[in-house]
Order: C-alpha cells, then structure tokens, then sequence
C-alpha cells in the first residue's frame, strides 16, 4: 500500500473529521445511566406513595437532595480530578463549629465567624492538597489522617470551649436573622416552600458545569484526573489544579455547615461522620469513575437527586427506614452497572 493510501486511509478514519451522531453524544454523557436510573426511581414511588406527586413532598425531596447535593458537585469535580476527600463530611461540622464558637465567644458580629470560618475551611482543603502534591501519598491516606484530625479537634475543641459536645445558641446575636436568610431561610414560590438550599445547590451545579465544559481549568481538571504525567508534560499546572479542586470542596463544605448551624443554631461536634461517602456514592451514581478523568456535575446532582426521591419516598411510602441503606447501595451497584454499559455502548458506535 502506497504512502497516499495511508494518508487517505489515516484520514477516513481521524475522528476530527466523522460527524457526530446524535446518538452517539447522548450514549457518551456520563450522566445517562443516572438519568435513567432517576426516572426509573422517580415513577416507582409515584406509584408506590400516593403522596410522592405533592408539591410540597417534591419540595421535600429537594431539599433532601440539595444537602447532599451542595457537596456532591465539588466532590465530583475532585473524583474528575482522580482524588478523594474523606474528610468532606466532618469538614462540614468544623465550618459550623468555627462560625459559631468565635462569633459566641468573640461576641462579634455573626458575620464575623461565618468569614472566619470560610478562611479556616479553605485553608483546610489547601492543606489537604498541599499535603497531596508535596508527599505523593495517596489521597486515601492524606484524607482519612485529615478526617480522624478533625474528628478529635471537632470534639475536643467544643468541650473545652463550651464545656459540652454542642455550641451554645447564637440565635440573639448581631447578623443572625441576615444570615440565616443567605444560608437556612425558606422561599414561597407560587405557594410552595423551597429551602434555599436548592438555590445554592443549582448554583453550585450551574458553574461546575461552565467550568467543566467552558474553560481551561475545565480542560486541566479532565487532564489531570485521566493521566496526571501526561498532563504535565504538555503544560497542565497539575498541583495547582489539585489544590484548587480541594479548596472548591472546602467552600462546598463551608456553604453546607453554615446551613447546619443557622437551620438549627446550635451544632453538635460529632455530626457529619460517615457523610462524605453519601457525597461520593453520589457522585459516582451520577457517573463520576473511580479512577478519575470521567464525569460532570449534572451527574452529581442526578446523583443527590436519587438520594434525596429515595430518602424521603421511603417515608411516603411508609415503608420501614431501615432499609434506606439497602436501597442506596442497589442504586449504587446499578448505576454504577449502568455506566459501565453505556460507556461500553459508547465506544462501540465509534
């Protein structure tokens, strides 16, 4: 074969030149197996609960789903990146903990703690991708050491400040009622209560997927996540990708623990543990791979959203809560089953 043919033959089949079929992209977005997986779920329990189609049981729903969700975004974007977090749910805890024992025992302005503890939860998630890039060590190890440190500073810190395993009530102070209403407080639309943690969850979503889909950092975060070394070579700031994916989980947690402690005033030190793997659960539901490089934000919250309709559909339905688990890690293996097909299906239209 002459080196014409091969150039001809090299160019029917450049990818760069075939034209994508509509099909093909939709079996190639890695939220459609938990997209799938969500209606599936979603008309079972319209069946099952008769009160499951209320608006104010969906408004349930979605808040449910918003609490995991605010988490499960940033968690995605770091499962793309090819780490983990284990310290994403006491993280949470120690965001709520901070804004309310400096702003008790500062007698400040409530804002004042909700600032400082946004400093304090980023400069966590600093540390934790710090510590990654700088020792090599597994994100495993960085952040299950990262969990266990915030557990004991979580308790310990309470007792010896406040005497007991809970903050004391803010609810008197200066900037409480303003920022319950940024962070805790409930929206009427056309007659149906929305907590505004959905706003903060959408939010979230909306902008993981521009920065996904529309920008460089979108492009480093896919790089790094499918093979770091590579992505080195060609220019890609690994380190600096990796430690800020850790600092878009801390602000995640950030948003999620003044939430906790402006719904409820006080917060309990040993809330949270066990949380950050409900994030990733949902964020690999929602197609994020294991092994990095693979997955979108969308997905994430397909992901919450899964949690949140059988979290509360098991209420409606009043079945018995103790199988909520069960439930939870069967949607876990099929759609993580599901994925897989797709994917298979995906890169046989090729």
């Amino acid at each position: 074969m002459s080196a014409t043919t091969d150039a001809k033959t090299s160019g029917a089949k450049d990818e760069r030149t075939l034209r994508t079929s509509p099909l093909r992209k939709l079996l190639g977005r890695p939220e459609l197996g938990s997209v799938v997986g969500a209606l599936a779920v979603f008309v079972f329990f319209a069946l099952a609960a008769d009160s499951f189609l209320r608006a104010s049981s969906l408004s349930t729903v979605l808040y449910a789903a918003s609490t995991i969700g605010i988490m499960a975004v940033p968690v995605a974007l770091l499962m793309i990146g090819g780490e983990f977090d284990l310290s994403a749910g006491v993280m949470v805890t120690t965001s709520a903990l901070v804004s309310s024992m400096f702003s008790y025992q500062m007698t400040a302005n409530v804002w004042v703690g909700v600032g400082v503890s946004l400093l304090v939860t980023l400069a966590i998630g600093a540390f934790n991708g710090f510590m990654l890039t700088r020792t090599r060590l597994p994100s495993f190890i960085i952040t299950l050491g990262t969990f266990l440190m915030l557990t004991g500073m979580n308790l310990g810190f309470t007792k010896l400040i406040d005497g007991t395993v809970s903050t004391k009530t803010i609810a008197d102070m200066e900037g409480f009622p303003s920022a319950r209403e940024v962070f805790a407080s409930t929206l009427t639309v056309g007659g149906v209560d929305i907590k505004i943690t959905i706003v903060w969850w959408l939010a979230l979503v909306a902008v993981a997927s521009w920065i996904l889909l529309r920008t460089r950092a979108g492009n480093w975060i896919f790089a790094v996540g499918g093979n770091k070394d590579a992505a080195r070579a060609v220019g890609v700031p690994v380190h600096k990708t990796k430690i800020g994916l850790y600092m878009g989980v801390a602000f995640g947690a950030w948003v999620a623990g003044q939430h906790l402690l402006f719904s409820y005033d006080v917060v309990q030190s040993g809330e949270g543990v066990g949380n950050e793997l409900i994030y990733i659960i949902a964020a690999v539901i929602g197609g994020c791979l294991i092994t990095g490089g693979y997955g979108s934000a969308i997905g994430s919250a397909v992901g919450a959203l899964l949690f949140g309709m059988t979290s509360k559909g098991i209420v409606f339905a009043e079945w018995n809560p103790d199988w909520f688990k069960f439930f939870l890690g069967a949607m876990l293996l099929l759609a993580t089953l599901l994925n897989a097909w797709v994917r298979k299906r995906a890169e046989a239209t090729k």
